[in-house]
């Protein structure tokens, strides 16, 4: 079997949606021995920033020496992003020897009665196998939707769990009010296992201590109190921290998403707890650690952003506002946007229109039955803006418009969905190539 077979027979899973029970995901990880055993795995759940917070802890482990794995979800590109030890994703050829050793378990459970796994929990039965085979001392694991009933809630023994920021999102299922989202992500505290969260929404807040107290796990909240943007240019940003890390308060990260700093506040609290003395200079892992997707610069002149719902918007349009001193008289700034049905996509419409300073906004609808039309898309944006607004059939016809009328000096912001995120990346690397 090839690596494009096996990524092709991982995505046939997704037609199988139902969720199994996190006893069915014990059991797949016991039947493909036990890979977590002996790992010092922290848990991060939460409504954005979760792999923010991942990267920068790992990028400070790694950097410590500790061979570490992350998992995180979903991938923008490349489905190796979703497993990887230091800074190197999985390799296509391990892949592919780990797929098969996961499907032939897989084949033995459904041979005893039981149902094959579901794309994550098979994803996450890999990358388990993968940071045992190769012998990882530290697994970083994101959740993929909540927290109670994760595939990755199964792992009974974490070191550490950390919360990031709770938004209202994927409410359908997690709950209509932030404290009932709020305990869904909480449900991966463990009993007298350390907590570490975002203490910034005080109604999250609340439940998070609560149910912390409850399982006589310790508490700590990073609020926003905690750092201070001191500076931002065009490429990055300067913050400081109330309390001290490697000696220095001040910290530096290649981002303009005003966004980050909390996170990397939450990935320095927990690596303090993991490593006791630094043996490297965390401000320098900082400065050279970046999150794809995340107001990442792929070219000049081109944001690409994960944003894809309220709370990450409001973020996101905080950035865009912060960036406004350093664009040229006689640039313009264009948004690309496009969005899922399932998201408050209307919402998301009007506050981009009124909080961001856009010339010309650009519709478009992803490749996914999940997407939302254009024609759709088009009949709101007029509702909340005189500007000018485009629509385009496909994600590479819209690419292709914005590219024909961006000058040197225009700005282009892409978000709305990470599918177009991900279609965007691999087009304005495609573009750069020729």
């Amino acid at each position: 079997m090839n690596y494009e077979d096996a990524v092709k027979k991982i995505d046939e899973l997704q037609m199988f949606a139902k969720k199994h029970s996190l006893d069915h995901t014990r059991t797949f990880l016991s039947c493909m021995g036990m890979p977590q055993q002996g790992k010092k795995i922290i848990h991060v759940a939460g409504t954005n920033g979760k792999g923010s917070v991942c990267r920068y802890l790992q990028a400070i482990l790694s950097a410590e020496g500790k061979k570490t794995g992350l998992f995180t979800s979903p991938h923008l590109v490349s489905i190796r992003e979703r497993i990887r030890i230091g800074e190197e994703l999985i390799s296509q050829e391990r892949f592919v020897q780990v797929f098969e050793e996961a499907e032939e378990v897989a084949g033995r459970m459904e041979a005893e009665g039981l149902t094959h796994p579901t794309y994550f929990e098979f994803l996450f039965g890999m990358a388990m196998k993968y940071f045992d085979e190769e012998q990882t001392e530290y697994i970083i694991l994101e959740t993929g939707l909540g927290g109670r009933l994760d595939a990755t809630n199964c792992i009974e023994n974490p070191v550490m769990t950390i919360i990031t920021s709770i938004g209202m999102d994927h409410t359908e299922i997690l709950g209509d009010t932030i404290e009932k989202i709020a305990a869904e992500k909480a449900g991966i505290i463990k009993p007298g296992v350390p907590l570490i969260c975002d203490g910034t929404n005080p109604e999250a807040l609340m439940v998070l201590k609560k149910t912390a107290e409850n399982a006589g796990a310790d508490c700590r909240e990073i609020s926003d109190c905690a750092f201070k943007i001191r500076k931002i240019t065009e490429k990055d940003l300067e913050f400081s921290t109330v309390n001290l890390y490697d000696g220095t308060a001040m910290w530096n990260l290649p981002t303009t998403a005003s966004y980050q700093p909390v996170n990397a506040v939450l990935a320095l609290e927990a690596a303090s707890r993991l490593i006791a003395k630094p043996s490297v200079s965390w401000r320098q892992v900082l400065w050279q650690t970046s999150w794809k997707g995340r107001m990442e610069e792929v070219l000049p002149g081109w944001i690409l952003d994960g944003a894809h719902n309220m709370p990450a918007v409001r973020a996101l349009a905080e950035s865009i506002r912060m960036q406004e001193p350093f664009r040229s008289p006689e640039g313009k700034l264009i948004v690309l946007f496009s969005a899922v049905k399932e998201k408050d996509y209307r919402d998301m419409i009007q506050y981009i229109c009124r909080e961001i300073p856009a010339d010309l906004f650009v519709v478009t609808k992803i490749p996914d039955e999940r997407g939302v039309r254009t024609e759709e898309l088009l009949k709101q944006f007029p509702q909340w803006t005189a500007g000018k607004v485009v629509a385009k059939d496909t994600v590479r016809e819209a690419c292709g418009y914005v590219v024909s009328c961006k000058k040197e000096q225009d700005r282009v912001y892409c978000f709305g969905s990470l599918y177009l995120v991900g279609e965007m990346e691999a087009l304005l690397r495609e573009a750069a190539r020729c």
